[in-house]
Protein backbone atom coordinates (compact mmCIF):
# COMPACT_ATOMS: atom_id res chain seq x y z
CA UNK A 1 0.00 0.00 0.00
CA UNK A 2 1.20 3.54 -1.03
CA UNK A 3 0.49 6.21 1.06
CA UNK A 4 1.07 10.16 1.10
CA UNK A 5 1.40 12.84 3.12
CA UNK A 6 0.68 16.60 1.42
CA UNK A 7 2.41 19.05 2.97
CA UNK A 8 -1.04 22.02 1.88
CA UNK A 9 -0.66 24.55 5.19
CA UNK A 10 0.86 27.18 3.12
CA UNK A 11 -1.04 30.91 3.52
CA UNK A 12 0.06 32.16 0.06
CA UNK A 13 1.26 35.43 1.51
CA UNK A 14 2.77 36.57 -1.39
CA UNK A 15 0.15 35.40 -4.06
CA UNK A 16 -2.38 38.16 -1.87
CA UNK A 17 -2.08 40.41 -4.46
CA UNK A 18 -3.86 37.59 -7.21
CA UNK A 19 -5.40 35.06 -4.82
CA UNK A 20 -6.87 35.56 -1.26
CA UNK A 21 -9.18 33.91 1.21
CA UNK A 22 -7.59 30.56 0.28
CA UNK A 23 -4.81 28.13 1.34
CA UNK A 24 -1.91 28.24 -1.31
CA UNK A 25 -3.08 24.65 -2.74
CA UNK A 26 -6.22 25.90 -2.97
CA UNK A 27 -5.39 28.90 -5.68
CA UNK A 28 -7.56 28.54 -8.87
CA UNK A 29 -5.62 27.23 -11.84
CA UNK A 30 -7.89 26.92 -15.00
CA UNK A 31 -11.37 26.61 -12.84
CA UNK A 32 -9.61 24.11 -10.43
CA UNK A 33 -7.60 23.65 -7.49
CA UNK A 34 -3.73 23.45 -7.31
CA UNK A 35 -4.23 20.49 -5.45
CA UNK A 36 -6.61 18.93 -7.75
CA UNK A 37 -3.62 18.42 -10.01
CA UNK A 38 -1.28 16.99 -7.14
CA UNK A 39 -4.17 14.65 -6.58
CA UNK A 40 -4.38 13.34 -10.29
CA UNK A 41 -0.82 13.04 -10.31
CA UNK A 42 -0.74 10.83 -7.03
CA UNK A 43 -3.43 8.80 -8.50
CA UNK A 44 -2.21 8.02 -11.53
CA UNK A 45 0.55 6.04 -9.06
CA UNK A 46 -2.08 3.88 -7.14
CA UNK A 47 -1.46 6.19 -4.19
CA UNK A 48 -4.23 4.52 -1.88
CA UNK A 49 -4.68 7.16 0.87
CA UNK A 50 -3.43 10.96 1.31
CA UNK A 51 -3.13 12.79 4.43
CA UNK A 52 -3.26 16.41 3.88
CA UNK A 53 -1.30 18.49 6.42
CA UNK A 54 -3.30 21.84 6.35
CA UNK A 55 -4.19 24.24 8.98
CA UNK A 56 -4.83 27.67 7.85
CA UNK A 57 -8.31 27.76 6.49
CA UNK A 58 -8.60 23.73 6.08
CA UNK A 59 -12.20 23.94 6.07
CA UNK A 60 -11.94 25.16 2.29
CA UNK A 61 -9.97 22.33 1.53
CA UNK A 62 -11.83 19.78 3.49
CA UNK A 63 -15.30 20.99 1.77
CA UNK A 64 -13.79 20.22 -1.67
CA UNK A 65 -12.40 17.42 -1.53
CA UNK A 66 -14.28 15.46 1.06
CA UNK A 67 -13.09 11.95 1.86
CA UNK A 68 -12.20 11.01 -1.14
CA UNK A 69 -10.29 11.69 -5.10
CA UNK A 70 -10.68 9.18 -7.34
CA UNK A 71 -9.31 6.34 -5.76
CA UNK A 72 -7.39 7.76 -3.14
CA UNK A 73 -8.81 7.62 0.60
CA UNK A 74 -8.23 11.27 1.22
CA UNK A 75 -7.90 12.25 5.42
CA UNK A 76 -6.81 15.10 7.16
CA UNK A 77 -4.02 16.57 9.39
CA UNK A 78 -5.28 19.87 10.75
CA UNK A 79 -2.65 21.89 12.74
CA UNK A 80 -3.53 23.91 15.96
CA UNK A 81 -0.85 26.19 15.03
CA UNK A 82 2.15 26.31 12.82
CA UNK A 83 4.24 22.81 13.20
CA UNK A 84 6.51 23.47 10.57
CA UNK A 85 7.33 21.21 7.11
CA UNK A 86 9.02 18.71 9.94
CA UNK A 87 6.44 18.96 12.83
CA UNK A 88 3.36 18.47 10.18
CA UNK A 89 5.18 15.57 9.10
CA UNK A 90 5.69 14.01 12.46
CA UNK A 91 1.53 14.73 13.08
CA UNK A 92 0.47 13.68 9.86
CA UNK A 93 2.37 10.42 10.08
CA UNK A 94 -0.30 9.30 12.53
CA UNK A 95 -2.58 9.14 10.13
CA UNK A 96 -0.10 6.44 8.32
CA UNK A 97 0.57 2.73 8.13
CA UNK A 98 2.89 2.28 4.93
CA UNK A 99 6.42 1.45 5.66
CA UNK A 100 7.62 4.23 3.39
CA UNK A 101 5.57 7.47 3.41
CA UNK A 102 5.74 9.25 -0.19
CA UNK A 103 6.06 13.36 1.23
CA UNK A 104 5.10 16.04 -1.42
CA UNK A 105 4.75 19.87 -1.05
CA UNK A 106 1.35 21.23 -1.51
CA UNK A 107 2.83 24.58 -3.68
CA UNK A 108 4.56 22.54 -6.48
CA UNK A 109 3.83 20.53 -8.96
CA UNK A 110 6.71 17.93 -10.35
CA UNK A 111 5.02 15.33 -11.65
CA UNK A 112 7.89 12.74 -11.79
CA UNK A 113 7.52 8.98 -12.38
CA UNK A 114 6.66 7.96 -8.70
CA UNK A 115 7.17 3.73 -9.63
CA UNK A 116 10.70 5.42 -10.48
CA UNK A 117 11.08 6.97 -7.42
CA UNK A 118 10.21 3.97 -5.16
CA UNK A 119 12.14 1.70 -7.26
CA UNK A 120 15.18 3.95 -6.84
CA UNK A 121 14.24 3.99 -3.49
CA UNK A 122 14.51 0.33 -2.55
CA UNK A 123 17.81 -0.40 -4.24
CA UNK A 124 19.34 2.74 -3.04
CA UNK A 125 19.47 1.36 1.01
CA UNK A 126 19.25 4.92 2.30
CA UNK A 127 16.04 6.03 4.31
CA UNK A 128 15.51 8.94 2.92
CA UNK A 129 15.58 9.59 -1.20
CA UNK A 130 14.76 13.40 -2.74
CA UNK A 131 13.83 13.94 -6.26
CA UNK A 132 15.84 16.42 -7.50
CA UNK A 133 14.75 18.92 -10.60
CA UNK A 134 17.99 20.33 -12.83
CA UNK A 135 17.80 23.85 -13.61
CA UNK A 136 19.85 26.95 -15.39
CA UNK A 137 19.99 30.45 -14.33
CA UNK A 138 18.16 30.38 -11.36
CA UNK A 139 18.44 32.48 -8.07
CA UNK A 140 15.28 31.81 -6.84
CA UNK A 141 15.84 28.20 -5.03
CA UNK A 142 19.19 26.95 -3.25
CA UNK A 143 20.98 24.14 -4.91
CA UNK A 144 21.99 21.14 -3.95
CA UNK A 145 25.66 19.43 -4.21
CA UNK A 146 25.39 15.42 -4.85
CA UNK A 147 27.89 12.41 -5.71
CA UNK A 148 26.84 9.39 -6.82
CA UNK A 149 23.34 9.50 -6.34
CA UNK A 150 24.09 10.66 -2.85
CA UNK A 151 23.38 14.00 -1.30
CA UNK A 152 26.32 15.90 -0.09
CA UNK A 153 25.02 19.93 0.80
CA UNK A 154 22.13 21.61 0.43
CA UNK A 155 23.40 25.63 -0.95
CA UNK A 156 21.97 28.63 0.39
CA UNK A 157 19.60 31.28 -2.66
CA UNK A 158 21.97 32.79 -4.99
CA UNK A 159 22.53 33.12 -8.86
CA UNK A 160 23.56 29.67 -10.11
CA UNK A 161 24.10 29.06 -13.76
CA UNK A 162 23.39 25.26 -13.97
CA UNK A 163 22.99 23.05 -11.09
CA UNK A 164 20.15 20.84 -9.37
CA UNK A 165 17.41 21.67 -6.62
CA UNK A 166 15.42 20.08 -4.35
CA UNK A 167 12.17 19.06 -6.21
CA UNK A 168 9.65 18.90 -2.97
CA UNK A 169 9.10 15.77 -2.68
CA UNK A 170 10.44 12.61 -0.55
CA UNK A 171 9.83 8.55 -0.18
CA UNK A 172 11.33 7.92 2.98
CA UNK A 173 11.18 5.16 5.52
CA UNK A 174 8.52 5.39 8.63
CA UNK A 175 11.18 4.59 11.29
CA UNK A 176 13.71 7.36 9.74
CA UNK A 177 11.33 9.86 10.25
CA UNK A 178 9.91 8.51 13.79
CA UNK A 179 13.37 8.84 15.09
CA UNK A 180 14.69 11.71 13.11
CA UNK A 181 11.36 13.96 13.83
CA UNK A 182 11.23 13.79 17.77
CA UNK A 183 10.11 17.94 18.22
CA UNK A 184 5.90 19.30 18.01
CA UNK A 185 7.60 22.24 15.80
CA UNK A 186 10.40 21.16 13.28
CA UNK A 187 11.81 22.39 9.91
CA UNK A 188 12.39 19.58 7.29
CA UNK A 189 14.87 21.53 5.81
CA UNK A 190 16.89 23.07 8.24
CA UNK A 191 17.03 20.67 11.11
CA UNK A 192 16.91 17.48 9.50
CA UNK A 193 17.67 17.45 5.70
CA UNK A 194 20.74 19.97 6.43
CA UNK A 195 22.19 17.92 9.24
CA UNK A 196 21.61 14.98 7.57
CA UNK A 197 23.79 16.11 4.11
CA UNK A 198 27.34 14.41 3.68
CA UNK A 199 26.17 11.69 6.39
CA UNK A 200 24.65 9.37 2.95
CA UNK A 201 21.81 9.02 4.39
CA UNK A 202 20.22 11.20 1.87
CA UNK A 203 19.90 9.78 -1.22
CA UNK A 204 19.14 11.64 -4.74
CA UNK A 205 17.28 10.73 -7.89
CA UNK A 206 17.25 13.47 -10.91
CA UNK A 207 13.82 14.01 -12.72
CA UNK A 208 13.51 15.88 -15.91
CA UNK A 209 9.57 16.66 -15.68
CA UNK A 210 8.12 20.38 -15.57
CA UNK A 211 8.56 21.85 -12.43
CA UNK A 212 5.98 24.79 -11.21
CA UNK A 213 6.35 26.31 -8.09
CA UNK A 214 3.09 28.83 -7.14
CA UNK A 215 4.64 31.10 -3.97
CA UNK A 216 4.95 33.94 -6.27
CA UNK A 217 2.66 35.50 -9.42
CA UNK A 218 4.95 35.57 -11.44
CA UNK A 219 4.78 31.57 -11.28
CA UNK A 220 1.34 31.28 -10.02
CA UNK A 221 0.40 32.82 -13.39
CA UNK A 222 2.91 30.45 -15.54
CA UNK A 223 0.56 27.79 -14.11
CA UNK A 224 -2.41 28.60 -15.72
CA UNK A 225 -0.77 28.01 -19.01
CA UNK A 226 1.56 24.46 -17.91
CA UNK A 227 -1.61 23.24 -16.48
CA UNK A 228 -4.18 24.00 -19.24
CA UNK A 229 -3.53 20.66 -20.76
CA UNK A 230 -4.25 18.28 -18.06
CA UNK A 231 -7.30 16.22 -18.58
CA UNK A 232 -9.85 17.34 -15.95
CA UNK A 233 -12.67 15.38 -14.15
CA UNK A 234 -16.45 16.38 -15.02
CA UNK A 235 -17.66 18.82 -12.08
CA UNK A 236 -14.82 17.65 -9.47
Amino acid sequence: MKEAIILAGGMGTRLREVVSDVPKPMAPVNGKPFLYYLLLWLDKYDISKAVISTGYKSDTIISYFGDSFKKILIEYAIEDKPLGTGGAIRYALNKTTAGEILIVNGDTYFPIDIDDLYSFHSESNGPFSVALKRMKNFSRYGSVDCEDNTILKFNEKKFCPDGYINGGIYLADRKFLKSEIHKEVFSLEKELLEKEAGSGKLKCKTFNNTFIDIGIPEDYHRAQSLLKNVPKLPDT
